[in-house]
């Protein structure tokens, strides 16, 4: 008995060694931690239990058979995030350069599935130099397999990519898929084609960290959502976000004790509207200053700044928050920002978080690069998004709430649940100036300025919205976490459906 746990261990041993000291010591040399330590950042001390440990490739071409090293490039099993039991993989760049193989891949489908069975997150941690060559379409095939349990899993359970080394081809799809891709600064990088390809076909030159950084992707392209100092940065906010999510659409939110009142008066909120309409102010202060002890997870915080998306807490209770954001583009909707606001929306639709929506938005952006890319279709993405949205979805408009955009942004006649307005709320078809110049087109600049003053006093406030009952109140700025707690209180037990259908067709 003795020799078979001293031949186990002995086995573990190898297996836990990875592709051996010398390629450990050259990742830790990058800056980076290898697949195993990277779990142990992520998870609960002691939670994980490894699953396919002793797995190895089924390869014989290339004298692969002489090249065999236990787990095959993948770490693979459960545990827990704050006591939350979570299924992960870690890809191991110190065996074959963490490649793909075809039993990699069923290594990760195998915790994919037993995530789906359980209701339970799965969070990846990539670090890949793609698919193994030497097994040719059997790889490619492990490719499509994850791509499928991607699709089936998206709004069953919540999905995290974390991109900690390259990323490249068809492996960037699995990631892409996913709810939320992290990334690590200069040490991470996605793109579906590399430089030397890219200058091959388009003659460009271009650096792997431009092409396809963490920089890029999260700013430029808005592929990934948050960028990293270093791997355990990345790690550690993992858990952050993990502990807003509920395990799957099955299960309740999770909640957290708090201190903070859930009536707490916040008087400085009454002077963050500036007097002059045209003055920008940071949305981030009043998101803040409503949600629990001012923590906001933001979600692509350096994309399309002029909408913020990310997640709260009020009452201890997660909740997704969507606003506009004056300080960027006046809080102009434009097809960036439509794009992340409908994805963050969705997302919290499927997995029953309430949508808490601050409003100030003066119209979509004009212009002929917006309407030539399609601002129509992208800008109707977020329409879509709120409108077939059932959670419970609170709405209060600071300032201003224009044309289209007002229909837009989680308004009473998409199936806002309640909808309130600060006194400094403008809710009309366009600002004054404008208006006037359109209906009293051919006044003397006297007259017009007469008119736009009448213009102002007459629809410049909430009121006119709140008479037709678009508004259901107007609140005091200083009661609005107040307003939104007992909003959220008594919408908790909300049933909404839509009608039966195989899918919805987003305009895509």
């Amino acid at each position: 008995m003795q020799a078979i746990l001293e031949e186990l261990a002995a086995r573990r041993d190898k297996a836990h060694l990875g592709g051996g000291t010398k390629r450990i010591e050259a990742q830790h040399a990058k800056g980076k931690l290898t697949a195993r330590e990277r779990i142990d950042v992520l998870l609960d001390p002691g939670s994980f239990e490894e699953y396919d440990m002793y797995v190895e490739h089924n390869c014989v071409d290339f004298g692969m058979q002489d090249q065999v090293i236990p787990g095959d490039g993948v770490v693979t099993g459960s545990g827990t995030v704050n006591g939350r039991l979570v299924f992960v993989f870690s890809q191991d760049f110190t065996v074959f350069g963490g490649s793909l193989s075809e039993r990699h891949a069923q290594k990760i489908c195998k915790i994919m599935d037993m995530a789906m069975k359980v209701g339970a997150p799965v969070i990846g941690l990539n670090d890949s130099g793609g698919a193994r060559i030497q097994e040719g379409v059997a790889s490619l095939g492990g490719y499509a397999e994850v791509f499928q349990r991607n699709v089936l899993a998206s709004g069953v359970v919540p999905q995290l990519s974390v991109i900690m080394g390259p990323c490249a081809g068809g492996a960037v799809y699995s990631p892409a898929m996913t709810d939320f891709i992290f990334m690590v600064k200069d040490s991470s990088y996605m793109f579906v084609t590399g430089p030397d390809v890219v200058k091959t076909v388009t003659n460009e030159v271009v650096t792997q960290e431009e092409l396809g950084g963490a920089v890029t992707h999260t700013g430029k392209s808005g592929v990934a959502d948050v960028a990293f100092n270093n791997d355990i940065e990345a790690l550690l906010a993992a858990r952050d976000l993990i502990d807003y999510l509920p395990l799957s659409n099955r299960e309740a939110l999770p909640e957290r004790p708090t201190a903070d009142p859930w009536d707490r008066i916040e008087n400085s909120l009454d002077t963050l509207i500036p007097a002059n309409p045209n003055m920008p102010y940071d949305m981030h202060e009043l998101i803040k200053k409503t949600l629990d002890e001012g923590e906001f997870f933001e979600i692509q915080p350096t994309h399309a700044g002029n909408i913020i998306t990310g997640f709260g807490r009020i009452e201890g209770r997660t909740v997704g928050v969507v606003a506009n954001q004056p300080m960027v583009l006046a809080g102009c909707l434009d097809i960036n920002s439509s794009k992340k606001a409908a994805r963050f929306v969705r997302f919290c639709d499927c997995f029953d978080i309430p949508i808490i929506t601050f409003v100030d938005v003066p119209g979509f952006l004009p212009g002929v690069a917006q309407e030539h890319s399609g601002i129509i279709k992208h800008g109707a993405k977020l329409l879509f998004a709120y409108a077939e949205a059932t959670v419970p979805k609170i709405t209060v408009i600071t300032r201003k709430a224009y044309g289209g955009a007002y229909d837009v942004m989680a308004s009473k006649h998409l199936r806002g649940d309640l909808n309130y307005a600060w006194p400094t709320a403008e809710i009309a078809v366009m600002g004054a100036k404008g208006a006037v110049e359109i209906i009293f087109r051919g006044k003397t600049p006297e007259e017009i300025a007469e008119q736009t003053r009448e213009y102002e006093a007459r629809f410049a406030n909430p009121f006119v919205a709140a008479s037709k009952g678009f508004i259901d109140e107007v609140i005091m700025p200083h009661s609005t976490r107040r307003r939104i707690a007992l909003g959220l209180r008594k919408l908790r037990n909300k049933a909404l459906e839509n009608p039966w259908k195989k899918h919805d067709n987003i305009p895509l």
